[in-house]
């Protein structure tokens, strides 16, 4: 039994798949070596000055993830930049709906109180900017390591700059 369920999150993990389970998951693992201090997150070097940028100009910024909203505060709370949750006004995981879903989009508008089209969002993934457009979202693709040659765009901190 054991076995089988090793195998299915192997299965999971090696198609890339976004399910709740899987990411909580991988969240209850997760907390495990971050707060061991086995494991800090990473992020792309133009990330967190981005977003610092964005907040200095009195953007709200949020994250909506695949990955469990426990998941997403350990990431952001222990990395190579330190702890950097006080950046974040809140966090949304696929309990609200899957990023491929327009009515995700418009939950999460209703949750924060605005319109979907005083919204952006930023994805690496054109499945979810396709849902997010579909909902009145402004959607920037940011291109990264693997999905370069699908686009030819600056990165975003340089292009969204408030």
């Amino acid at each position: 039994m054991i076995q089988a369920v090793v195998d299915n999150v192997y299965w999971q993990m090696s198609l890339d798949r976004k399910t709740t389970a899987l990411k909580q998951l991988q969240g209850h693992m997760w907390r495990a070596a971050f707060t061991a201090g086995s494991m800090k997150a990473e992020f792309f070097e133009d990330v967190v000055p981005a977003i610092r940028k964005w907040r200095e100009a009195g953007m709200k910024v949020y994250i909506y993830s695949s990955g469990s909203v426990e998941a997403q505060k350990l990431l952001f709370g222990h990395s190579t930049e330190g702890n950097i949750l006080e950046l974040f006004d809140g966090h949304f995981d696929t309990k609200i709906g899957h990023k491929v879903e327009s009515e995700s989009y418009r939950k999460i508008a209703n949750s924060i109180g605005c319109s979907t089209n005083n919204i952006l969002f930023l994805t690496d993934v054109t499945l979810e900017a396709s849902a997010a457009e579909e909902a009145d979202v402004h959607v920037a693709v940011v291109v990264r390591p693997g999905n370069e040659d699908f686009y030819r765009r600056p990165n975003y901190s340089s292009e969204l700059s408030p």
